[in-house]
């Protein structure tokens, strides 16, 4: 058990931290693609106001995968 426990050390903390980070870039990476999208819909002859209206769809869905994802860790443990 501890021999086990041992080996799956490294690779926990290396998938901590890979979902740590993934977390950390996902508001920047949203914030991206949301301003990109805006602005397509600018040049394709669509008002300010209502490409931003549009674009705040990508802040709800970034929303909901976060709150997905944090209901789901701790029940995942609660399993085990």
């Amino acid at each position: 058990m501890v021999k086990a426990l041992f080996k799956a050390t490294p690779h926990l903390a290396i998938l901590g931290t890979s979902l740590f980070w993934m977390y950390l870039t996902l508001g920047w990476r949203v914030r991206k693609a949301r301003t990109a999208f805006e602005k397509q819909l600018v040049s394709q002859g669509m008002s300010r106001e209502d490409a931003k209206r549009l674009g705040t769809c990508y802040n709800e869905l970034k929303n909901n995968i976060t709150n997905m994802l944090r209901r789901q860790v701790p029940v995942s443990f609660d399993r085990s």
